[in-house]
């Protein structure tokens, strides 16, 4: 009985094959079979999405990591390009705004018609009752006490002490500094005082009746020597008249920029050509031992 479940294996086998066969050459040659074949793909098509359904769910998954790892890359990578051209657009702006200044630098130095020495910000006094800064200029180029210091706009200070390589300028506003002037409208002689107080001079022993008002402009009127005259120093910006002072209460605003300006013109004039040398110091003491005398005119 045993021996016999092969043969009847073997023909199913054979009778399968030729029904195979014979539905193959059938739908072939016809198409009886193809509403079958149709109504059968219905019911064949769902689960063949189903067994699909992983390896497409797999690929999207795929492909929405490389897009997010594809877009983070070119984020991180449009960031750095746009930081970079940001700084180069700063540096850009920082050049241009540069060479303004040195073009009124420039300019000024054309109008002054002394020899002029074009001179950069070092370091600004840390004292808090003292208005003095360190340039980069010394007696090595002949800078010596006393020298003019201006700025595009009008007088910045003076040298009060300077080093072989370094200088340090007293400026305006400092309460030692004093510097001769006059009213350009009309030549009044006055004496500009620094406050030691940030953007304010003061004008004083001016008389009850003195003609100057608000707006005038102050220049160097070139007493003493030490200042040619014609260099903007302030403009009035305040003149009270009280029947109880015996004189006018002035106030006047530097029209040098001075707590902005970095480059600054050094001037020789007259004299100022042979002037003797400046005492040599230690450029770390420069600031320090300025002498708090700095009037002159």
């Amino acid at each position: 009985m045993e021996l016999g479940r092969p043969r009847g294996n073997g023909l199913r086998l054979v009778l399968l094959v030729c029904l195979s066969i014979g539905l193959m050459i059938v739908d072939h040659q016809s198409r009886y079979l193809q509403s079958v074949r149709s109504a059968l793909g219905l019911l064949t098509d769902p689960l063949q999405d189903a067994a699909t359904l992983p390896w497409r769910v797999g690929a999207w998954a795929t492909r929405l990591i490389r897009s997010d790892i594809d877009s983070r890359r070119d984020y991180e990578r449009l960031l750095s390009e746009f930081l970079v051209l940001r700084a180069r657009l700063q540096k850009m702006e920082a050049i241009e705004a540069e060479n303004a200044r040195l073009s009124r630098l420039l300019a000024a130095s054309e109008k002054v018609g002394e020899e002029v020495l074009l001179a950069e910000l070092v370091q600004v006094s840390m004292e808090p009752f003292t208005h003095k800064i360190l340039i980069n200029r010394g007696t090595r180029e002949g800078v010596y006490n006393g020298q003019p210091v201006i700025d595009p706009n009008g007088v910045v200070g003076q040298v009060t002490r300077a080093t072989p390589t370094k200088s340090a300028v007293t400026l305006l506003t400092d309460q030692s500094h004093a510097i001769p002037a006059q009213v350009r409208r009309n030549g009044l002689r006055v004496v500009v005082y620094g406050l030691g107080v940030q953007e304010k001079l003061s004008v004083p022993y001016l008389a009850q009746h003195a003609d100057i008002r608000e707006g005038d402009l102050l220049v160097t009127s070139g007493m003493g020597g030490r200042f040619p005259p014609g260099y903007p120093v302030a403009r009035v910006g305040r003149v009270l008249r009280d029947a109880n002072e015996p004189f006018l209460i002035v106030t006047a605003l530097p029209v040098a920029r001075l707590e902005h300006a970095t480059e600054f013109l050094l001037i020789w004039h007259g004299q100022a050509l042979t002037s003797g040398r400046s005492e040599v110091i230690a450029d770390s003491d420069i600031l320090e031992s300025a002498p708090r005398g700095a009037g002159g005119g």
